[in-house]
């Protein structure tokens, strides 16, 4: 049986192809488009989808949507017609939008797009499709599922229980009491995008000390039936105009960060001068830190119920704040929960949870093996790859096998330059894991600055992740040593404490509070980028790679061949591996566009 799940029309669209069960296909459709978070229909995932199964669209059995679009109009013309005063034009350019990308009538768009019957369309609801993304491809028979996000249709968080084939809903909270928009709120209030500058909110919050702690933790109260009430004078979630927090939000902490501002903190032990750029990155530093503890802290507050509520120590998160690595790692060291994030637990991941939700809850089909391994994406073979090279007049060595191609790009990376690093199947998610990177050596103290200013061309206090074989992790990092092939840390969604002698040793992947954003890497889940760190390990002693995903800033990450010379060109990287193909900057002409 074919199912395709679908996720579009609000950030992150994406597809994910289900063959009797077996998942053999995800992609977000930012990776065929290049425009990140594209929200537009997925036509291009879901061509890659089926063409990657060998199927066209009338083998399909079903095709299931990840929301219920006409009950979250509901929510949204519920919410104006309570705050007319606020926004007394909102309404008129939602439903304008909406109209206009035809939101209104998802089954029509699917039937066109396919040209199938109605009877094949599905859909379920938001959070019944992250619950189903964190809980089916999970090792566990019984977990505790926590989603939580911005908004779904009308929820914001939700706890359910999940057993064999089954969940159950058990409680939730809705709008307006959202952590995911809380979050949000504060990373427009630091000068970032929301939706793609909460990552940001994290690194800085790495630069500052909880010096605002109590004035946010008076924003939230925790209740006894495990959620939680934020104060709503401060915040503008349902009709947010311009903004999403109140003028009550500046006038507490001052002054908003203007976007794109300089950031630079004084030298350690020193007063930064009151008005320096030194004094305002602190404030602004200090404002990300304590915003991020207390998230930690509601997290902590909603998942301990959760596991109260069911008496279950296995636990299933998804959502975009299933993203939050420092809160995941929090949970494992303080809850003492065994815990399951899905790689793309955001929206995207809900085209998977909405396939996955049929499968196992509406055909009650049993499940499988739990996921090890995010490369679901694309691949290209060296013939595809050749024919791009030899397009663009790309001068390049081509190695007979994969250990003269290791050997050349260990000397590479041991000479302190930077790498770019394409092999086989693209990542499904947000992080790069060793397919569609961007590598350097992490032994070296300048690389960070190296590769976030003349690479990426992007923030200073923005840390770069270690991959780390899986059998030497614990050596350089305070974490435990038999974690299993599904946890967090191979996928970097969980940060570990850099063991202080590794601080020194490995300090470009060292963030400034010492700690790491780790990636696992095993032999048997990918062997070349494993044989590649061994290597590397064996020249220098660190089998540990700097590893940063293959884009330049406000780009979406690269997937094919075309999309990796073009960055290769334009940044300041050294060197290009793709396949067995390796290309030298010093060696190639102007860019050949």
């Amino acid at each position: 049986m074919k199912i395709l799940g679908l996720s579009f029309d609000y950030h992150d669209s994406a597809a994910a192809l289900l063959v009797d069960g077996r998942l053999v296909a995800a992609a977000e459709e930012e990776r065929f488009s290049r425009h990140k978070h594209d929200s537009r229909f997925p036509r291009n995932a879901i061509a890659f989808a089926l063409a990657e199964a060998d199927l066209q669209p009338a083998d399909l059995d079903a095709v299931v949507f990840y929301e219920d679009t006409l009950l979250k109009l509901d929510r949204i013309v519920s919410s104006y017609l309570g705050r007319v005063d606020q926004a007394p034009d909102y309404l008129f350019s939602v439903l304008n939008l909406w109209s206009a990308a035809g939101k209104m009538d998802v089954e029509g768009r699917l039937a066109r797009h396919f040209g199938l019957a109605p009877s094949f369309f599905h859909r379920i609801g938001h959070h019944q499709a992250h619950a189903a993304s964190a809980f089916f491809p999970s090792p566990f028979a019984e977990a505790a599922i926590v989603t939580m996000d911005g908004v779904g249709e009308y929820d914001t968080t939700v706890v359910s229980r999940g057993h064999g084939t089954t969940i159950e809903r058990l409680y939730a909270s809705r709008l307006p009491q959202s952590l995911g928009l809380l979050y949000s709120a504060f990373t427009a209030f630091l000068g970032f995008e929301v939706n793609e500058g909460e990552y940001k909110v994290m690194g800085m919050a790495g630069f500052g000390q909880p010096r605002f702690l109590e004035a946010i933790r008076a924003l939230v109260t925790l209740s006894d039936d495990g959620l939680f009430a934020i104060d709503q004078s401060y915040f503008l979630f349902e009709c947010p105009k311009d903004r999403p927090y109140s003028d009550r939000l500046i006038e507490r902490f001052g002054p908003p960060r203007p976007p794109e501002s300089p950031f630079r903190m004084a030298p350690a032990g020193t007063t930064p001068a009151p008005g320096s750029i030194e004094a305002r990155s602190a404030h602004y530093a200090d404002i990300a830190c304590s915003l991020q503890r207390v998230v930690e802290e509601i997290i902590l507050h909603v998942v301990g119920g959760a596991m109260r509520r069911t008496g279950l120590m296995d636990v299933c998160i998804a959502g975009g704040v299933g993203l939050n690595s420092l809160a995941n790692a929090r949970l494992k060291r303080e809850l003492g929960c065994r815990l399951f994030v899905q790689p793309a637990a955001g929206d995207s991941g809900g085209a998977l949870g909405a396939a996955l939700h049929h499968w196992h809850q509406t055909l009650e089909k049993p499940r499988s093996a739990p996921f090890v391994s995010a490369y679901l994406g694309k691949a290209y073979d060296d013939t595809a790859i050749g024919h791009a090279l030899a397009r663009h007049r790309m001068r390049v060595h081509q190695f007979d096998d994969d250990e003269s191609l290791i050997d050349a790009t260990v000397d590479l990376l041991e000479d302190g330059r930077v790498v770019g690093w394409m092999q086989g199947r693209f990542e499904w998610g947000p992080r790069a894991l060793g397919n569609r990177s961007i590598l350097a050596n992490p032994t070296r103290p300048d690389m960070q600055a190296m590769v976030n200013v003349k690479i990426k061309f992007r923030e200073p206090f923005r840390p770069f992740a270690p991959s780390v074989l899986a059998e030497h992790a614990h050596v350089f990092f305070e974490i435990d040593p038999d974690l299993p092939p599904w946890s967090p840390e191979h996928f970097m969604l969980a940060v570990g404490r850099v063991r202080p002698f590794a601080q020194g040793l490995i300090p470009a992947v060292t963030h400034v509070d010492g700690t790491a954003r780790i990636q696992l890497v095993r032999p048997e889940i990918n062997p070349l980028y494993y044989k590649l760190i061994a290597a590397f390990g064996r020249r220098t002693g660190v089998p540990v790679l700097l590893n940063t995903s293959f884009n330049l800033r406000g780009e979406a990450m690269v997937d094919k061949p075309y999309d990796a010379l073009e960055t290769f060109t334009w940044s300041e990287m050294d060197a290009l591996v793709m396949g067995r193909f390796l290309l030298l900057k010093e060696n190639q002409p102007c860019a050949p566009w």
